[in-house]
């Protein structure tokens, strides 16, 4: 036997003796298995770690701001900082885009883009002479 199988063994006996794994949460269930069935075969390991490590991918990390700034813009009240936030939303969409071979621009989810130009209306300052 290997030093790391001794140390494993060693380790799950003493687990065992201290009831970690006769808890019932994970009593006669499977493990909870991840979604990396978009991952390509040669990246999976290597997100894993990179996941494992507090690293997300880029395309997560894009999309946790594309899901910032919708917030935001829904609940901002100023018409131009609203209007502010829709422009940055706009380029990160095109950013996000170009990277993959399906559009996935706001102008193609008619249904969303028609309830966000219900809701924004930009009215112009008139300016006092």
């Amino acid at each position: 036997m290997d030093s790391l199988a001794f140390i494993a063994e060693q380790r799950i006996a003493e687990a065992m003796r201290e009831k970690d794994l006769n808890s019932p949460k994970w009593k006669n269930k499977p493990l909870p298995l991840e979604d990396d069935r978009f991952v390509p075969e040669d990246l999976k390991m290597a997100y894993k770690i990179l996941k494992n490590s507090g690293y997300l991918p880029p395309e997560i990390e894009e999309r946790k701001q594309i899901k910032k700034l919708e917030d935001l813009i829904a609940c901002t009240e100023d018409e131009h900082e609203r209007l502010k936030q829709m422009k940055k939303l706009n380029v990160l969409l095109m950013k996000v885009d170009a990277k993959r071979p399906n559009a996935s621009s706001i102008s193609s989810q008619h249904e969303y883009y028609r309830q966000v130009v219900e809701r924004i209306t930009v009215r112009s300052k008139t300016v006092k002479k």
